[in-house]
Parts: structure tokens; C-alpha cells; sequence
């Protein structure tokens, strides 16, 4: 789906009246946004909206955590797709496992720690929680997607 698409949707569900008031914008200007944007055609009717300059940010800068900031403002996080699948699948699943528990006890560890030296959780603590947090949760569903892909899966055909 294309990003004028996207914001098309959310602003039906309010009306576009209703988000250009809520964003203290011109109804035009979201409606502007709701429409096919394309540089090289001069009679296209939509502007560039948010999205695509979002999508500009992450390509200019190669940092994803503009997508996670607003991913987390969602209610929810940010997970790369897992990459094509590797040559040695055999190799790859026992080192994918490892890292699942790697980092499942590296939580463990800074919870611990964070508690061991007074028995709280100080805000610095609840971050290095978080980051940990944040690294197994994109490694498991990473490992997750990897497997309903069938990255795991024995190669057809192959007697057992």
C-alpha cells in the first residue's frame, strides 16, 4: 500500500476535517496528502506528506530509530525482516537458537544486576532493561518469521 493510501484510510476513519483540526493543518493540505504524489508529474494532485518524508529520514540517515520511536508511540516495536534464506540451514538455525538464548540471558543479567546493587530499578537501569528487552524481542520474531517462512524447513523432496 502506498503511503497516500495509508494516511487516506486513518483520516476516513475521523474524517479529514476531523485530522486537519486535530493536527492544526488546512482540511486542503491533509486532503493534499491523501492524494498520489509524483515529483515528475505535474499534474498529479497530492503533496508529499509525512510518510514519505519519514521514509526519507530512514534512508537519508540509515537509522531505523525514527521507526521504532513511532512504533513504540503505537503501542507496539519495530522488527527488520529476517534476510533471505542462509546457504547451511542446519548451521544457521543451531547459531540463530544460540543467539535467542544468548540474549534471553542477557535480560536476565541486567534485571539482576540492576536489582543486586540496591535493590531497585533506577531510571538508567529501566533503560538498559528496555534496550535488552528491545534486542531479544526483534531477535525472536525474527527467528518466528524465519521459521513460518520455512527458512528452517528440510529441503523438499529429500528422503529422510
Amino acid at each position: 500500500m502506498r503511503s497516500h493510501e495509508v494516511l487516506k484510510r486513518a483520516a476516513d476513519r475521523i474524517g479529514v476535517k476531523a485530522l486537519a483540526a486535530a493536527l492544526r493543518l488546512s482540511p486542503a493540505l491533509v486532503y493534499k496528502w491523501c492524494q498520489e504524489w509524483d515529483p515528475d508529474d505535474p499534474d498529479a494532485s497530492g503533496a508529499r506528506n509525512p510518510l514519505d518524508r519519514l521514509a526519507d529520514v530512514v534512508e537519508a540517515t540509515g537509522n531505523r530509530e525514527v521507526v521504532n520511536w513511532l512504533c513504540h508511540e503505537a503501542g507496539g516495536f519495530y522488527v527488520s525482516n529476517p534476510p533471505e534464506p542462509p546457504a547451511h540451514i542446519d548451521a544457521e538455525l543451531l547459531g540463530n537458537t544460540q543467539r535467542l538464548v544468548q540474549e534471553f540471558s542477557q535480560l536476565l543479567l541486567t534485571v539482576t544486576r540492576s536489582i543486586e546493587d540496591d535493590g531497585a530499578i533506577e531510571p538508567d537501569e529501566a533503560d538498559r532493561i528496555r534496550n535488552a528487552w528491545e534486542l531479544l524481542k526483534g531477535t525472536v520474531e525474527t527467528f518466528t518469521v524465519a521459521c513460518e517462512r520455512g527458512v528452517y524447513a528440510a529441503p523438499r523432496g529429500k528422503d529422510a
